[in-house]
């Protein structure tokens, strides 16, 4: 019989640099798991990634034992980076922020394909486009 799935966590931590305390552990501690079960192989799993937050997926079960699956640097995070801005615009129908150019956009859409909700690349474009034109980041050739 399958366990029972009693909670999904979504967590946005620090890459290789997560610690017993928040978010991860006054998190992990309300669900009653044991943190250093997920701390040690995350920050193992994850240095590669230093310095960058990594998106989470978590699945508690009802016996205390957890799944988990990380999803990377979030997209917003991405387009930043490539743009470099610090944050997005204020209104993105009067502001822009900055600009990328169809190349790091593919880059990104590639990046993030397995994530996104797309068919194919150019789908995964399409998606990460309308995320930076939510930023105010305008597309380039």
């Amino acid at each position: 019989m399958a366990k029972k799935i009693i909670g999904n966590l979504k967590l946005r931590i620090p890459a290789g640099r997560a610690t017993a305390g928040p978010p991860v552990g006054s998190t992990l501690g309300q669900w009653g798991l044991n943190m250093m079960d997920f701390i040690n192989p995350f920050n193992d799993a994850t240095k590669d990634l230093m310095g960058k937050d990594v998106i989470v997926h978590m699945q508690v079960y009802d016996d205390r034992t957890f799944t988990w699956k990380s999803l990377g640097q979030p997209v917003d995070d991405m387009i930043r980076e490539k743009a470099g801005i610090k944050k997005g615009a204020g209104n993105s129908l009067t502001e822009k922020a900055g600009s990328i150019t169809k190349a790091q956009l593919q880059e990104i859409a590639e990046t993030k394909m397995e994530h996104l909700n797309a068919v194919d690349i150019e789908g995964a474009m399409k998606t990460v486009a309308g995320s930076a034109r939510s930023m105010g980041v305008s597309i380039t050739e």
